[in-house]
């Protein structure tokens, strides 16, 4: 994903998608971001890149107000928290070294 940011956005999106911005970074300043359109419907999506244990965190910091941007405003924007893939590379292998493969059952 690039983070840049080519998608139109309604003066009302985009206010909404800086507002989402300025929410996460307050709380978790290393985020970057990437917004994507959604087609069918269409749909904006703000990705959050966070190089934490559990990228859930970040949606706790703006779930209630994304709920009332989605329902109460009536604006199709969503909100993917992720970790970086390397760090996801990284938990793979540390998993794969430390879980030696189940022995094969005798009969």
């Amino acid at each position: 994903m690039s983070p840049e940011c080519h998608v139109r956005l309604t003066p009302r999106m985009e206010e909404a998608v800086h507002e989402l911005r300025r929410r996460i970074t307050a709380c978790f300043p290393q985020a970057a971001f990437v917004v994507e359109e959604g087609f069918d419907p269409e749909e904006i999506y703000l990705a959050t890149i966070v190089d934490i244990a559990d990228p859930h965190e970040v949606m706790a910091v703006v779930g209630d107000r994304l709920a009332e941007l989605q329902v109460e405003e009536g604006l199709p924007v969503y909100m993917t928290p992720l970790r970086p893939i390397t760090r996801v590379v990284t938990q793979l292998r540390e998993r794969e070294a430390a879980t030696p493969p189940a022995p094969l059952p005798l009969t």
